[in-house]
């Protein structure tokens, strides 16, 4: 039987009982959402019944006005032998960003989580080394949260009447 984005939701819906949520087919690409206490159930059963055995990316997003699961970690998985992809999601509180790790199942995701930690501070519990990968260990802010202004305020090179519109 060839896996098709209604079979995979339809057996995720079956072995997670309705914990398997938010399923979408927008673009073409399967999409959908669990608890992050399920992120290493739902992925090592998509890898061991389901053949998604390559992680292609792992990144952080936050949408601060989105309570109680303002940062977002997305995986997308490829399964080779039927040539299909899919979007799995899961939120964290930004008060507990708390996820765990995918490194003992995909190796690729060691650099992933430690690059994602780095921006977004999302704390991948379990990681062999999670630590700063791109920034300096001295910073104690995340920048890629939504927390700062797009333009430091305080620039006068900014000002409209550098541009002769004051």
């Amino acid at each position: 039987m060839a896996l098709t984005n209604e079979t995979i939701q339809a057996q995720l819906e079956a072995k997670f009982e309705g914990q398997v949520t938010a399923f979408s087919t927008e673009t073409g690409m399967l999409s959908f959402e669990s608890p992050a206490a399920l992120n290493l159930k739902v992925m090592q059963y998509l890898f061991d019944e389901l053949g998604f055995t390559f992680l292609t990316d792992l990144c952080g997003v936050n949408y601060p006005d989105n309570a109680e699961g303002e940062l977002v970690v997305v995986y997308h998985l490829h399964n080779f032998v039927e040539n299909i992809r899919l979007r799995y999601s899961i939120a964290v509180p930004i008060s507990k960003p708390d996820v765990f790790t995918a490194s003992k199942l995909f190796e690729a995701a060691n650099w992933m989580e430690r690059e994602t930690y780095d921006f977004f501070g999302i704390n991948f519990v379990g990681h062999p080394n999670l630590k700063r990968i791109l920034n300096v260990e001295e910073m104690d802010y995340f920048p890629m949260r939504k927390e700062f202004p797009l333009e430091d305020q305080t620039r006068i090179d900014k000002d409209d009447e550098m541009f002769g519109r004051g």
